[in-house]
């Protein structure tokens, strides 16, 4: 996925009000970009840190810029614009580079945003929409490292992503494939565990989903200046193991 241009350097300042960060250009001059994350983004807010932005070329926006990458606590560049997964996936979707979802994919029915009976819930994309192959998959960003390289969310409590996989689970039990892809943001992310210590019941609901029969995708996506794009995909640790 190749941005429509590059994006710039920085130094990142702080972040306050959610969507709001300060950064300092290489000219020493001081701007207010938009943070599109709104997660804790714990371990990514260091002071003094580079990072990178982008322009806002939309009129109607306020803010001319966009914080895009930051650099966390233990120096790996993470990129805490949430938008950007769900773009990269669904790229990496109509060109069949995900294996384990290229059985489900038509390049003509990557359905975005696909609701749920009754339109109250939605989840990110629909694979072969009203086919035997059907596939609804959530993706979910993952910024948040430890010093051993394993990645882990969510980085704070989150019943919207409980929400999703209670979705997921009852779409399993009606028998359509059901999908969580986690997409990894940070460069230093190695493997994935569910963080318990800091939402319990997401971690217990997603042994659940595994129970069901929901599936679990980990990819680590790369990242520069230029554009992003699907890598290799990673491997699920500390899963709870089944009572003996």
């Amino acid at each position: 996925m190749k941005f429509l241009e590059p994006l710039h350097p920085a130094t990142f300042l702080r972040r306050y009000q959610r969507f709001f960060a300060d950064l300092r250009l290489p000219d020493g001059s001081t701007v207010t970009a938009h943070c599109p994350n709104t997660g804790s983004m714990l371990n990514c807010l260091v002071p003094e840190s580079p990072c990178w932005y982008s322009h806002q070329h939309n009129p109607a926006r306020k803010l001319k810029f966009g914080l895009e990458y930051i650099t966390d606590a233990h120096g790996n560049l993470a990129c805490i614009n949430t938008q950007r997964a769900n773009q990269v996936v669904g790229e990496a979707l109509r060109n069949g580079l995900i294996s384990e979802l290229a059985s489900s994919r038509d390049r003509l029915a990557v359905r975005p945003e696909a609701r749920l009976d009754g339109g109250a819930s939605r989840l990110d994309f629909l694979l072969g929409e009203g086919t035997a192959q059907a596939c609804y998959i959530e993706v979910k960003s993952v910024t948040l490292v430890d010093d051993q390289g394993i990645g882990s969310f969510p980085d704070a409590p989150t019943e919207r992503g409980r929400k999703h996989l209670r979705d997921l689970i009852a779409l399993r039990q009606k028998g359509f494939r059901a999908v969580l892809l986690l997409v990894a943001m940070n460069r230093g992310i190695r493997c994935f565990r569910p963080a318990a210590e800091i939402d319990a019941a997401y971690a217990e609901l997603l042994e659940l989903a595994l129970e069901a029969g929901v599936e679990v995708l980990i990819y680590r996506v790369g990242f520069d200046a230029d554009g992003m794009w699907i890598e290799d995909s990673l491997t699920f640790e500390h899963r709870r193991q089944p009572a003996s």
